[in-house]
């Protein structure tokens, strides 16, 4: 069975009254209809780049370097984001938080690589010729509209429950067992019959009943938990208790929903729609293992999750300045020498719009962390070196170097650059223009391929020495 229909069968399991679950369920930006409109056009603009991306890789087959692409980190960042909104007034902590975050990044990209991988075969017409690009998108959009409007509307609402539980959670294990815990419904004519079976049960925390019944028990679970005192409510006999929860979750014969968000620290379980069985008991999953010392599986979905969670690890801050954005690597040290000079940088080209990417210096990168950042290099004669910053969809050097020639200095600026990317960004020297111009050409004539060259003023500001033009 497909995923697609694989889903669907999930979906109308919890909604066994509708033909068609998915339209039926509400909004997913709390009724604002305008909000939801807005976050489809978004992601309908970066399917379709994701779907160029994967049209231009070539190949008998979708390889996982395609989660390298710009394009495809694009889609996820921003379906991950979307997903990260859905709590970000939900008081927890710092550390929860960011958990929950590398959760629903991790769940994006899974996600994502499904896409591509069922819009794969459509490439290919009936005669086994490729199609043109036009056609295969066209062929492929109601994959967009079925994973990034039908599904993403049960997605988001069960990431807002979970996050929410497990906000609670947190607040929970403060106190420990001085209170017991009590699963409540909603007590409307909403609330599924197995799960309003379940309202009352009291146990306390540490009980395992927890771990596998606490909400949210299904797709738009509303149930919750709430503290009380033992000498009011006294506790249910654990039997009684599994065997409620056992009853209550009948439907999930698959037991994905077997969950506590706040215990695991994550929005969504690790065995979903998305994965397969075995990643339920995973260490890759559950974090007891260092992915880069292990043997890549043969399972490609399971290969992907290695690299998604390797990639999770290295998940970046993001600061909104300007009309863009600035992304730290949390690799990068704050107190390099060369750091306030790239956030300058940086600030510089947000403030124009550009999405800007700070990454790591790495010395000798195990393969899958190099991949994380750098994937998107592979192909060109840059893979394998560590350029300073990503503006866009390119890669830029910057070169700081202090010497009393500064012929010497925009020499050695140069030459080390372009070790790096054919993109440079250099403090400027003391000469002028004309000067730098006439090397810069010179190097070209020579053979060089230089691309940009930038001059970084002392104010902060950029001045363009050189680009290349299509003429």
């Amino acid at each position: 069975m497909g995923l697609h229909q694989r889903y669907a069968r999930i979906l109308s399991r919890a909604y066994p009254s509708e033909a068609v679950p998915a339209p039926a369920l509400p909004v997913f930006i709390a009724g604002r209809k305008d909000q939801e409109d807005e976050i489809r056009k978004k992601l309908s603009a970066l399917f379709e780049g994701m779907m160029k991306a994967a049209y231009n890789s070539g190949g008998a087959e979708l390889s996982i370097d395609i989660l390298s692409d710009p394009h495809v980190r694009d889609f996820i960042n921003t379906h991950s984001e979307i997903l990260d909104s859905s709590f970000e007034r939900t008081p927890m902590s710092d550390a929860m938080r960011r958990r929950l975050q590398r959760s629903d990044w991790i769940f994006s990209g899974m996600k994502t690589f499904h896409e591509l991988n069922e819009a794969f075969p459509s490439m290919l017409d009936e005669n086994g010729d490729r199609k043109p690009f036009e056609r295969f998108l066209n062929d492929v959009r109601s994959i967009d509209q079925t994973y990034n409007s039908n599904y993403l509307r049960a997605e988001y609402n069960f990431v807002i429950a979970s996050a929410e539980m497990a906000a609670k959670w947190e607040g929970f294990m403060q106190d420990g067992d001085r209170y017991n815990l009590q699963y409540r419904t909603q007590k409307d004519d909403k609330v599924r019959p197995e799960h309003a079976a379940l309202d009352g049960v009291t146990l306390p925390p540490s009980d395992p009943f927890w771990a596998e019944f606490y909400p949210p028990n299904g797709w738009n679970c509303r149930c919750t938990v709430v503290q009380v005192r033992k000498s009011k409510y006294p506790a249910t006999p654990h039997e009684e208790a599994m065997r409620l929860g056992d009853e209550a979750l009948q439907r999930d014969s698959k037991g994905i929903f077997r969950f506590n968000p706040g215990l695991e620290q994550k929005t969504v379980p690790d065995y979903n729609p998305y994965t397969i069985r075995r990643c339920r008991d995973c260490d890759i999953a559950k974090g007891k293992s260092k992915l880069t010392r292990m043997t890549p599986p043969d399972n490609q979905l399971c290969r992907v999750c290695q690299y998604l969670h390797e990639c999770g690890e290295l998940k970046s801050e993001i600061i909104p300045w300007g009309k863009g954005t600035i992304e730290i690597s949390d690799l990068v040290n704050r107190k390099d020498n060369d750091f306030d000079r790239l956030i300058q940088v940086a600030r510089y080209f947000a403030s124009q719009g550009e999405e800007v990417f700070l990454s790591p210096k790495m010395t000798r990168p195990s393969r899958f962390d190099y991949d994380c950042i750098y994937g998107s290099l592979k192909g060109t004669i840059y893979y394998g070196k560590c350029p300073d910053l990503r503006i866009g969809e390119h890669w830029y050097e910057h070169e700081g170097f202090i010497s009393s020639n500064p012929k010497n200095a925009f020499r050695n600026m140069m030459g080390h650059g372009l070790i790096q990317s054919d993109r440079l960004i250099i403090d400027r020297p003391d000469l002028t223009e004309r000067y730098m111009l006439r090397s810069v050409l010179g190097r070209i004539e020579k053979g060089e391929n230089i691309q940009e060259v930038w001059l970084r003023e002392k104010d902060g500001e950029l001045t363009l020495l050189y680009k290349k033009t299509d003429g």
